[in-house]
Formats: structure tokens, C-alpha cells, sequence
């Protein structure tokens, strides 16, 4: 029996699985299967991340695409570690001036305005460099699913009734997710068969993306829908090289994280706030919990008040006297409020070979579905990531401005000692993703927890983040069901404003992934979120 001072987890009945040579873990079982087959095909673990993520482009279309961004961090078998981060410029003409000049208040969420140019092609060459396989052989599954058409889940009828209206307002998009002009039934088969013949022309050269006939083509649609693009800033998307992880310690760890525009120094700075102060509390009790909503609300506020895409002020952030200042009352309710909130959709995987490299992926369209448009004749649906990342308010560090690019929410993260890999893992969420995996981390780290109860447990999230669509609310920390009472009742009567939210499954609460490797025996164990159709195996 459950007490009221007991955490209770989602999925209690399912197990982390256990394997000494190879993990994987994602949020789709066809998603798994596909980097499985690739492992147990001789490729590495780049090799089935790139697999993997085509599969994802079609059966999770709402999440992912080839017309959004990648992050992705790897650890080498030597101990390096490198990340691509595939993100993308805002348009050259885009002025706060001229958005303002259109009416505007904020960025538009929808349609060609609120489009970055896509860094999904770019990190995929970057990755493909390290490759055992061509992307002609790890796109081959994800591309005939396009042409031959996959089953559309509940996840997949969810989204597109939810989104039904602007994605109908869109020819190319209605066509392929609202067939006969419906929502499509859950079994029904959907085809995006000029998205497959668009993959088979950029597995030969993903940077053809952005120069030639079908950057003439987005180009063209874009610019006749209003948006500023110059065709120049375009071309750059394809300028990706590798970067250094950034890193700080969290216990005996390094904690590695993909940098900006990524979010993965909100991360890190959590961690320099929380390091050491967890242990010794209870497990998602009252003082845990203050201090993690605490540590979140902190990251979001400094986010919003000093950091853009183009500065240095997040390592000022992470200084130990500054973080060792913002301790005192870290725990104490915040009025504070700034303009977001937690939106959209984005999925992920985490993979680990034989040799010991390691892949934590995670790649997004945005909001879900993106901007909600397509090109013409390509099957490319575009993000909305200008709209979603960067600002319009007046004289802000992140307010939005040519060849920039906006702000992002997806970070993945690797934990290592001098014995190697400890855990790696990431989670979808908009916002929530740098506080859900804070938590994910610490359960790992700080409690002992395995992936798959780390990934199970309720997680609660502060409101509002730093997103850019403006909603001017209270500051408030929202708990999924399954929070023991006497944390919220504590949480209360300090002050804080909590909000009491169903399990966010399908989506919306993330969907939280974690390989851990024991330093002593070797044994991978990996599990995956039953929030969503989360699927992790190891051998």
C-alpha cells in the first residue's frame, strides 16, 4: 500500500530491461526495432541514431522532421565528447521592424513567419561523417514507410484532431495527415510519398538542402507566404561543424550537455544549485521538490533577464560564487512570471554500441507540426521555431533580428567518471525538458535509481518557462498525479501556487529516455517513458 509520503511511479509493472553489449531506448517500438536491426547489422550507435530518427520523421510526424532541428551529444570509447547542433537562422530580413510593420506583437506560431531555417540536414551530414553505413542504407526503412504508408496510431489521430484546422488550411499538409479530407482512424494507413522522394534525393547529399532546386522551392514558398528570407541565410544553414560538449560536475559526475542555442546550460546550472543538497532528502518529498522548482524557476528567470543565442552570459551564470549566492532561499515561492508557456511536441533516443559510444539524439519540429505547413511537392513540413524561440519585445537580449537564431528548447545530456559512461539520456517538452531531465538526473545520481523507475516517476514542472508566445500568468509549479500529499500540502503552505495536473500521457509531459552503464560490471540497463509508447531494449 502507498502512504501519503510515497512517490508513486507510472508503469510500476514495467521492468528496466538489462543487456551487456548494446541499449536503446526511444518512444516508438518501431523507433527501437530500427536501431536494433542497425546495431545488430554491424553499424554503431550513429549509425542507428540516423536510422532511427527517419523512422521517427514518419511515424511521429507531429514531433519530428527533416524541416526541423537536431541536437545530438556523443561520447566516444576513447571518453571525447562531441555534439552537432543542427539549428537554424532566422530570416535575413527579419527585423523586429518588419514584423512589427505587419502588425505583429509577437513572432506568428503558424505559417511562413514563424519559420527557421531547418538544421535537421545539416547535423545529419555532421553525423553521417562518423557513420559506418551511407544515409542511403539508414534512410532506407524510414523512406519506405513514406512511400508505402504507415498505421496511424492514437498519438498520430491525437495530434492532427487537435491541430485538424490549420493543418486543413494547408494543401500539401492536409494531404498527407487529413486523407479524404478527415482525421484518418486509428489503423488507417497515411503515405508522405513526396517526402519520400525528397529523402532519397538528400540521402545522397543532405546539404542539398540548402542550396539548388529544393532550396529554390522552400525559398519560393516561404517568401510568396511574407517571410523575409534573402535566400543567403539559407545557404549558411549548411555551415555545421562539430562543438565541445559543455560540462560541469553534478556528485562524482560530469554532466555534459549540448551548447547554445541549445538550453542544455539550463541544465547545468540546475545542477550547480542542486549539487549536493538532494541526497539526503526524501525522494520527491518537500524539500526536494521546493528545491527543484526552485533551481527551475531560477535557470528561466536568468534565461529571460541575460541570454541570446549569440552571447557569452550563460558561463557568468554557472560562476560557483553566483550559484553559491542564488542558493540562500533557493526554495522559497516566486511571483515572478515571464512571457511563455509549455507547448508543442519533440522526440528522442538514446543509444549505446558495443565499442561503448554513446548517443543521446533529440530532434523537433516545434510546436507539433511545426509551423502546420509544407513545401509544395516535397512532403517537408516546417518548424516554427523562430516564432516559438526568438522575441518581439522591445530592447530584449533575445528579441529577434536577421541571421540569428532563436532560442531553443532541446538539450541532451551525457554523465561520465574516469571509468566511462554512467547514464545519457534526454525528454521532449518544450520547457519542461531542462527541469524533467534535472529531475531524471538526480533520481539517477542522487537516489540510485535505475533509467526505468527514474523515467516512471511524476515530475512536477514550474510555469511559466521562457518560451516566446506571450501568456502573462502566474508563477506556479504543476504536479502529475501520483506526488505524495504531504509534498504538495507542504509546497502549499509555503506559498507556492501548485496546480494539481492528470499524468500527462501522449505526449505533453514529455517522454523521458536513460541508458545507465554499472562502472563494475559493465551491464547497460535502459528504460524508457510509459507516458508515451516508450520501448527500451538492451543485449
Amino acid at each position: 500500500m502507498t502512504s501519503a509520503t510515497t512517490p508513486v511511479a507510472l508503469g510500476q509493472m514495467q521492468q528496466v530491461v538489462l543487456g551487456r553489449s548494446s541499449a536503446i531506448a526511444s518512444s516508438h517500438p518501431l523507433i527501437t526495432a530500427e536501431g536494433a536491426r542497425v546495431l545488430a547489422a554491424g553499424g554503431n550507435a550513429i549509425d542507428a541514431s540516423l536510422a532511427m530518427a527517419a523512422v521517427s520523421w514518419v511515424v511521429l510526424p507531429g514531433q519530428c522532421g527533416i524541416g526541423g532541428d537536431v541536437f545530438a551529444i556523443v561520447r566516444e570509447p576513447d571518453g571525447r565528447v562531441w555534439t552537432a547542433g543542427g539549428s537554424g537562422y532566422g530570416p535575413d530580413g527579419g527585423t523586429a521592424d518588419f514584423y512589427r510593420s505587419q502588425g505583429h506583437s509577437a513572432i506568428p506560431l503558424t505559417g511562413a513567419l514563424s519559420v527557421s531555417v531547418p538544421g535537421a540536414p545539416a547535423a545529419h551530414a555532421l553525423l553521417a561523417a562518423h557513420a559506418r553505413w551511407d544515409l542511403s542504407q539508414l534512410w532506407a526503412n524510414g523512406i519506405s514507410l513514406a512511400r508505402n504508408g504507415f498505421a496511424c496510431t492514437s498519438k498520430n489521430r491525437a495530434d492532427i484532431t487537435e491541430r485538424q484546422v490549420p493543418l486543413a488550411a494547408d494543401p500539401s499538409t492536409a494531404a498527407c495527415f487529413l486523407p479524404d479530407g478527415r482525421v484518418p482512424a486509428v489503423g488507417r494507413l497515411l503515405h508522405q510519398r513526396d517526402l519520400a522522394d525528397t529523402l532519397e534525393v538528400l540521402a545522397k547529399d543532405p546539404l542539398s538542402f540548402y542550396r539548388g532546386d529544393l532550396a529554390e522551392r522552400s525559398l519560393d514558398f516561404l517568401m510568396t507566404g511574407g517571410a523575409p528570407f534573402s535566400g543567403d541565410e539559407w545557404a549558411a544553414g549548411a555551415d555545421l561543424l562539430a562543438e565541445p560538449a559543455i560540462s560541469a560536475r553534478y556528485g562524482d559526475l560530469t554532466l555534459h550537455q549540448t551548447p547554445l542555442p541549445s538550453a542544455g546550460w539550463m541544465v547545468l546550472h540546475q545542477a550547480g544549485l542542486l549539487d549536493g543538497s538532494l541526497p539526503d532528502l526524501d525522494l520527491l518529498g518537500p524539500s526536494a521538490c521546493a528545491l527543484f522548482a526552485g533551481a527551475a524557476r531560477a535557470a528561466f528567470d536568468d534565461r529571460f533577464a541575460t541570454v541570446n543565442a549569440d552571447n557569452g552570459a550563460w558561463q557568468e551564470l554557472l560562476d560557483p560564487e553566483r550559484l553559491a549566492a542564488q542558493r540562500v532561499g533557493l526554495g522559497a515561492p516566486s511571483a515572478a512570471a515571464v512571457p511563455a508557456r509549455i507547448d508543442g511536441d519533440t522526440t528522442s533516443t538514446v543509444c549505446v554500441d558495443d565499442e561503448g559510444r554513446t548517443v543521446s539524439f533529440i530532434h523537433s519540429l516545434a510546436f507539433t507540426f511545426g509551423a502546420r505547413i509544407t513545401v509544395p511537392g516535397t512532403g517537408v513540413v516546417l518548424n516554427n521555431r523562430l516564432g516559438r524561440g526568438a522575441y518581439l519585445v522591445p530592447g530584449h537580449l533575445n528579441e529577434v533580428a536577421p541571421r540569428r537564431k532563436p532560442l531553443h528548447t532541446l538539450n541532451a545530456w551525457i554523465a561520465d567518471d574516469a571509468d566511462g559512461l554512467r547514464h545519457a539520456g534526454n525528454c521532449p517538452g518544450g520547457d519542461g525538458q531542462v527541469q524533467w531531465n534535472m529531475q531524471v538526473i538526480s533520481h539517477l545520481v542522487d537516489h540510485g535509481l535505475d533509467p526505468q523507475q527514474a523515467v516512471s516517476l511524476p515530475r512536477l514542472t514550474v510555469f511559466p518557462g521562457s518560451d516566446a508566445d506571450v501568456v502573462d500568468e502566474p508563477s506556479e509549479v504543476r504536479v502529475e498525479e501520483g506526488l505524495p500529499q504531504a509534498t504538495l500540502e507542504s509546497l502549499r503552505t509555503a506559498g507556492h501556487l501548485v496546480r494539481e495536473i492528470p499524468v500527462q500521457r501522449g505526449g505533453p509531459g514529455g517522454s523521458a529516455l536513460a541508458v545507465s552503464r554499472d562502472p563494475r560490471s559493465g551491464v547497460l540497463s535502459a528504460g524508457a517513458d510509459p507516458r508515451m509508447e516508450g520501448t527500451a531494449v538492451a543485449w
